[in-house]
């Protein structure tokens, strides 16, 4: 196995030790994750908050992680969290390979891979159900970019739920929280919050089936989207105004009100239990 794989190579090879052969090479993840784990660990006391939730996938099937945005410091805590018994291959925008050479061979090397923004990326989309089919967990921040930056407004799309169901997979909702307090725009010092990543119940494609063919993918993200804003907010989900928050993007509010959304019985998963608060481990 050569030591150095090219980022293509990197992208079409599974890097969890338990799927099919060939391989990535790990080494370089390894040791940026030791040194991210460590920084993290040092700098903001983080601690994770229902990770048992994702260790019950390993060595069984991939599921897609999705999270909502609001720091730069989401991808490495994230990253931090899920490793080391499990990778995250994180779905990251296509310029941050292309104008940062040497960016894009480091986040290619710990399982990053790109995806064309605001277009169908049936490349990207074909890689991350291949990932999960191999067993891995899929990273995605169904906002695009982090909120509040720029002009930019939030919307939904059904790509992270097509994503799943392309995969066979369940969808997971995810949060960190403070992250975004460690650099606030326009302080000049760095603070040192304690940061809780934060691990949601699997939400399944099948809950959706009482809904018409062509919302149950985007009900899906919707719902899991939600869900990832209450784990942040540690509120009820019933209280995320998603109107607000996605003012572009179909509500499901009233849809999916009254609906028990839980795992099929034989995923031995109950409902989506929210909140999930700090003192809860």
């Amino acid at each position: 196995m050569s030591l150095f794989l090219t980022p293509e190579e990197m992208f079409d090879r599974p890097f969890d030790k338990h799927a099919p052969k060939p391989r990535a090479t790990r080494w370089c993840g390894n040791i940026l994750y030791v040194l991210v784990a460590f920084l993290c660990k040092l700098i903001c006391r983080y601690r994770v908050i229902g990770r048992e939730r994702l260790r019950a996938f390993r060595g069984k099937g991939g599921v897609v992680l999705i999270a909502n945005h609001t720091s730069f410091l989401d991808v490495a805590f994230l990253y931090s969290a899920v490793r080391p018994s499990q990778w995250i291959r994180f779905m990251a925008r296509d310029t941050l390979f292309s104008k940062h050479k040497l960016g894009g061979q480091i986040i290619a090397r710990v399982g990053a891979f790109p995806v064309k923004r605001d277009s169908a990326d049936r490349t990207a989309i074909k890689r991350a159900a291949r990932m999960l089919k191999n067993g891995e967990v899929v990273g995605i921040f169904p906002e695009g970019t982090r909120r509040g930056k720029g002009s930019h407004i939030p919307s939904l799309h059904a790509g992270a739920a097509l994503v799943a169901r392309m995969g066979k997979a369940p969808l997971m909702p995810a949060t960190v929280r403070n992250a975004d307090k460690v650099k606030v725009a326009g302080k000049p010092f760095i603070r040192f919050p304690t940061v809780s990543v934060v691990f949601g119940e699997p939400v399944y494609l099948e809950s959706f089936d009482f809904l018409p063919k062509e919302d149950r993918l985007d009900a899906c993200t919707w719902f899991t989207m939600r869900a990832s804003f209450a784990l942040s907010r540690q509120v009820p989900a019933e209280e995320i105004d998603m109107v607000e928050l996605f003012p572009d993007s179909k509500d499901y509010t009233e849809v999916l009100a009254g609906h028990r959304i839980s795992a099929p019985v034989d995923a031995k998963a109950d409902a989506v239990s929210l909140p999930i608060t700090d003192n809860q481990a």
